[in-house]
């Protein structure tokens, strides 16, 4: 009886584990992150219009404080519409995933700015972005590590490319890969 009663709660286990490893399939709200493409276009806009290299960083600066903002909120939203819990942990598991190159993001980019050398920022963002994402997307939905090489893709772009095209080459991977990606997800994994 005691061996009949161990191995039903290892199954008990493995399925929540199963089911908990399931939920972050759907944990990625994508009409958050077409609204985070949104915010960074109209960053790209604005900070491509700033007098200085200062405000043009403060204007990417406050589009990503926004769009980190909305993606919790909108997963967060989402996880309660599908009664799962947010912080499970397969979300624990995405946030550690995409934590190390998301820092090591911002330590580069306190670095450069420091040194005023503003031109690598957007690739540098991208790529450490690109990365985050597809580290992530291991633990989430097959968009994710699409969107995350095409981030490492336009970071790579943006290494080659004159400085002047960094507010067009962030606009396309902040902007057009997020609204994308975040269409497919949305259409295809519950909003």
């Amino acid at each position: 009886m005691v061996q009949l009663h161990r191995r039903a709660v290892d199954d008990l286990r493995f399925i929540r584990d199963t089911m908990e490893r399931a939920t972050l399939t759907t944990a990625i709200s994508g009409w958050g992150l077409v609204a985070c493409g949104l915010v960074a276009l109209a960053a790209a806009a604005l900070a491509h219009a700033a007098a200085t290299p200062e405000r043009h960083l403060l204007v990417w600066l406050a589009a990503a404080t926004v769009a980190l903002g909305v993606s919790v909120a909108s997963s967060a939203r989402k996880a309660r519409r599908a009664r799962a819990p947010f912080l499970s942990a397969t979300v624990r598991k995405l946030v550690l995933a995409t934590a190390p190159a998301l820092l090591a993001g911002a330590a580069l980019t306190a670095a450069l700015a420091a040194r005023q050398q503003h031109a690598l920022l957007p690739p540098v963002w991208l790529l450490l972005y690109g990365a985050a994402v597809m580290a992530g997307g291991a633990h989430s939905v097959r968009p994710l590590p699409a969107m995350g090489a095409g981030f490492l893709a336009l970071g790579g772009l943006a290494l080659l490319a004159p400085p002047a095209w960094g507010d067009a080459l962030l606009a396309a991977g902040f902007g057009g890969l997020h609204l994308a990606g975040g269409v497919w997800i949305a259409r295809r994994h519950g909003g």
